[in-house]
């Protein structure tokens, strides 16, 4: 079943490919894929059959099934099974997908580019349903169902210049998706309540699943099946969905893609439809769908139409039928929807060949041809038949034990069981009757000039629908086939009434009440055609009250309009203000939860364990307030830094040294990754009453870290279960081979967060430079030897500066340029006024230190404090000293390396660690080990995770070099072109006021 799966999905990937080849013969080949995919299920015939007999001696004979593992840790399987359902299901999707195949080969024109990709959507489509019948786990089936969704919305919007296609292609996405989303918690909810996600397991079970969560959970299954199978209130979507081309509506719309949630009802009424809700949702959605799509397909005056709404009024049938719970319901049910797909698919077919024909689906407008199309004439007749359930036609026969189902289930239930009855009948008149008006209004003269039609159709236009009105007519005359074929499937049920003989499919039953309820049908049917014949203008007006798609629209308005309004108020373009939001929810939230689910303070509470630790609590509040009311950015920023590296002298004093040294380097590289950031901006700290916002502020900041503090004491409080750290140690050492806990879990244990991280890194550093540079980054201007001494930041002019500020810049520069060795590269280009020897000397003393001290912790973070993500943040700092000291030919001169390359290099790196054990046999990121014994050097004990560090560490320092390329280097050069043009631009005042006053 995966292989065909496989293969048909394949084929879907090919199609457009092949369609520039062939054009629209790939239609051919595409339905010929689905006729040998149809054999193949037929094939599985005889052992449905036998596990059915099988099952019947008491022998155990499962239906035939393949599982193969998927996500093991979350039970995800690739189960498939295929039992008498989806066989039967099987047959119809890939039988008539394979006539809507070959009638595309005609209904496209010859040089219809689109047809291309429409052609594999198509085709995935029926791949997708297929999945969804044949699958036998929870999550596999909704991620079919949602394949269904998207392939459907895509199909939908096939013409997308035009409006109302992409409109309706949303609706019918959004109406769907939401049912769909529904279903999904639905599925999850009763496969937790059941311990298992395999769907045959779980149904296996049902008796011993009850109570109001299994309840809850088939009420939001059934939301999932009414949505998608159009049932009121969701109804509306199918008939706009029309939009799509006729061989969509042929296949998605009348046997495949509605019919999913009358497949989902299917399947679970076995087990659950004796829960409390299903059985008032199934009967009273289907019975209102029914009324309101019988009616609705009345008042059309475009053909299609009138077959749209006239689906939806068949669907809510099905769906009565198929959820009612009862052996001959089970087995009416499955007639009818294989009654349905046929017919319901032969007249949209024939729809599309009068609208390619004739180029209009009016029916005021269509004349006389029938009296010149007879072919296609019989062809509607036979399958309009079907539909209306005449005799002799297999619509006929499954309507037939339709009745019968209904009217036993009237016979156990009483009064209420009288009604439903009642109220299909009366739905299967009006069925009559909007069968008859689509003969009439399609074939019938109406005028005295007939309707002009452009050609005949050829015989590969007309075999799909003739085909299908012709199957229409064999199944009832030869019904035992398909009743062989659905009992495994009603014997799952419970008759009605035990004393009386299960129903059989048969063109004749007898003279029963049942056949008195169809003539009766047919009277009412007939009658109420005649009445809507004689009422002048039919499409009236809708109460706006009771149109579904108009409450739609307007719901979908008001959420414009609540969205637009929200917007306005919150999204004001002040960071404060959506700081202030985000803390406030996030602060409120959880201290409502708390406050209202009555925890207790738990009874011991330490706060603090030795001195230092408070004098260090007292000096992070301190940094806080003082970030608070400083009035300058610069101060409030260092306060920030001293609350950061105050809780990393706490992690060091909890015995966390590689947390506190990673703490330490973070502060210290975002404070000069925030005063480089700063510099663009004012110095003072503005707000319209600082005052006010900073007590606000401090407030909202203090609530804030209460209730954290709070939630990490309750939830430490709270715990049951023994926690997983403790297991890290044995793991870090045995699995691991090293004894740094923190560094092996990063490296080996928990990989797959780092690699997520290191990655995060280089797509963060990757947007950031893409807001600054506007040309390409990590391209020097000028090369070194070309820049003049002194001219980087230099003052161009003193004429705007005080005398005693000139005196000190001509004493800075006679200063810095007294050196004759030069301490750092490129420290000459810097401006003499801008260089500090003291600190030019300190960077050439440390830079190597600090480098080499980084690379020890890469390296020897394996089993002491460090590793790639410290030592990267250490070689970090050390570029920052060199751009601080020599500027930006400094920092060029010592990484002459694009920092893109550097964070690629490293998650190539981090990469080949991963892939290399899977070319030995082994899992990915698998670590293992290597001893040497160096001469001279002595033994060495490595570890492969250790290479993933050196990963980690490039693309830690390809981070920090970007980031003082472009809030450091190309910040720098664009202050100095508005410096230039400042100072140009006063140059050319001073001189025109000098002129002026000269003249």
């Amino acid at each position: 079943m995966l292989t065909v799966l496989a293969v048909l999905f394949a084929v879907s990937i090919l199609a457009p490919v092949l369609y520039s080849w062939w054009g629209r013969n790939t239609f051919y080949v595409l339905a010929a894929v689905l006729v040998g995919a149809f054999v193949w299920t037929l094939a599985y015939v005889p052992e449905v059959i036998g596990a059915d007999q099988a099952a019947a001696i008491g022998e155990p004979n499962a239906p035939p099934a393949e599982v193969v593992e998927w996500i093991t840790q979350l039970g995800v399987e690739l189960a498939f099974r295929m039992d008498a359902l989806a066989l039967v299901m099987s047959m119809l999707i890939t039988g008539v997908g394979a006539a809507v195949m070959l009638y595309c080969a005609r209904y496209f024109a010859a040089d219809e580019r689109a047809a291309g990709p429409f052609a594999a959507q198509l085709f995935a489509f029926a791949a997708a349903m297929l999945g969804l019948v044949l699958s036998d786990d929870l999550v596999m089936l909704f991620i079919f169902w949602e394949l269904t969704t998207i392939l459907s919305f895509l199909l939908i919007g096939y013409s997308a210049h035009r409006i109302f296609a992409r409109r309706s292609a949303i609706q019918a996405l959004v109406v769907t998706t939401f049912g769909g989303l529904a279903m999904l918690v639905g599925l999850l909810w009763i496969g937790e309540l059941a311990g298992s996600y395999r769907l045959s397991e779980i149904l296996a079970q049902s008796s011993e699943l009850s109570g109001t969560a299994v309840d809850l959970a088939m009420v939001l299954i059934l939301i999932g099946a009414i949505s998608k199978s159009a049932l009121v209130p969701f109804h509306f979507w199918l008939p706009a969905a029309m939009a799509a081309p006729t061989p969509v509506s042929a296949y998605l719309h009348a046997a495949a893609m509605v019919k999913a949630g009358v497949y989902l009802v299917a399947r679970f009424a076995p087990g659950f439809h004796d829960t409390a809700f299903w059985l008032p949702i199934v009967l009273i959605l289907g019975l209102a769908t029914m009324l309101v799509g019988a009616y609705r397909a009345l008042r059309q005056t475009d053909i299609k139409l009138v077959l749209a709404y006239g689906t939806v009024s068949q669907l809510g049938f099905l769906i009565m039928v198929n959820g009612l719970g009862t052996e001959d319901a089970a087995l009416a049910g499955i007639a009818m929807l294989l009654a349905h797909g046929l017919f319901k698919a032969a007249l949209f077919m024939v729809v599309g060949i009068i609208d390619h024909k004739t180029g209009t689906r009016d029916l005021r407008k269509l004349s006389g041809v029938g009296k010149s199309q007879r072919p296609l004439l019989i062809i509607s007749v036979v399958a309009a038949a079907s539909m209306a359930g005449l005799p002799p036609l297999f619509g006929f026969v499954a309507k037939e034990v339709v009745f019968e189902s209904f009217y036993g289930y009237a016979e156990v239930n009483g009064f209420w069981g009288w009604l439903v009855l009642a109220g299909v009948v009366l739905a299967s008149a009006v069925t009559v009757a909007y069968s008859a008006r689509f003969l009439w209004g399609s074939f019938a003269t109406k005028h005295k000039e007939p309707t002009t039609f452009h050609g005949r159709p050829d015989a590969v236009f007309l075999v799909a629908p003739a085909g299908l009105a012709a199957l229409t007519l064999i199944f009832a005359l030869v019904p035992g086939p398909l009743q062989t074929l659905i009992e495994p499937f009603a014997t799952l049920f419970e008759p009605a009434d035990p004393n009386i003989d299960p129903t059989y499919l048969a063109l004749w039953h007898g003279l029963t009440p049942v056949l008195g309820l169809s003539v009766l049908a047919w009277v009412l049917g007939l009658g109420a055609f005649w009445l809507f014949g004689r009422i002048p203008d039919p499409q009236r007006t809708v109460p706006e009250s009771l149109d579904a798609e108009r409450i739609y629209r307007s719901s979908i308005r008001g959420l414009d309009d609540t969205a637009a309004w929200l917007t306005a108020k919150t999204q004001r373009g002040s960071l404060g203000w959506y700081l202030f939001i985000i803390i406030a929810v996030a602060t409120a939230f959880p201290t409502g939860v708390v406050a209202l689910t009555g925890q207790t303070v738990p009874d011991h509470v330490i706060l603090a364990e030795e001195p230092l630790q408070a004098i260090l609590g007292v000096l992070i509040i301190a940094g806080g307030l003082g970030a608070i009311w400083a009035p300058k950015r610069f101060m409030a920023v260092l306060m920030v830094s001293l609350c950061g590296w105050g809780i990393a002298g706490q992690f060091a004093l909890q015995g966390a040294p590689d947390l506190a040294l990673t703490l330490l380097l973070v502060e210290s590289i975002v404070l000069v990754v925030f005063v480089l950031a700063l510099r663009t901006l004012p110095a003072g700290i503005w707000t319209k009453n600082p005052t006010r916002f900073r007590a606000g502020r401090a407030l909202l900041g203090a609530a804030f870290g209460l209730m954290v503090m709070t939630a990490a004491a309750l939830s430490m409080d709270q715990r049951v279960e023994e926690p997983v750290s403790v297991e890290y140690p044995w793991m870090s050492y045995d699995v691991g081979h090293g004894t740094n806990i923190v560094n092996v879990t990063l490296v080996d244990i928990r990989v797959w967060d780092t690699f997520g991280e290191i990655t995060v890194l280089a797509a963060a550093a990757t947007g950031v430079a893409s807001l600054i540079f506007v040309k390409r980054r990590d391209v020097q201007r000028r090369q070194l030897h070309e820049v003049p001494t002194g001219s980087v930041g230099r003052v161009l002019s003193d004429k705007a500066l005080s005398p005693s500020q000139v005196k000190e810049i001509q004493v800075a520069r006679s200063f810095a340029t007294v050196a004759r060795e030069a301490w750092l590269v490129a420290g000459r280009t810097v401006a003499p006024e801008h260089r500090s020897i003291i600190f030019e000397v300190v960077t050439r003393l440390m830079f190597h230190a600090i480098i080499l001290l980084s690379l020890y912790l890469l390296l020897a973070g394996h089993n002491t404090p460090g590793g790639g993500f410290a030592g990267g943040l250490l070689a970090g700092l050390a570029f920052v000293l060199r751009y601080l000291a020599g500027g930006r030919y400094e920092l060029e001169a010592a990484i002459p390396f694009s920092a893109g390359a550097l964070m690629g290099w490293g998650l190539a790196v981090a990469c080949f660690t991963g892939v290399v054990p899977l070319l030995f046999g082994g899992q990915i990121f698998q670590s293992f080990i290597v001893d040497l014994s160096i001469p001279v050097l002595g033994d060495h004990h490595l570890v492969s995770s250790v290479l993933f560090d050196v990963g980690v560490y490039l693309v830690v320092v390809g981070l920090i070099v970007d980031v003082l390329r472009s809030l450091g280097s190309e910040i720098d050069v664009r202050s100095e072109q508005e410096n230039r043009a400042d100072t140009s631009m006063g140059h050319d005042i001073h001189s025109q006021t000098s002129l002026g006053v000269a003249r």
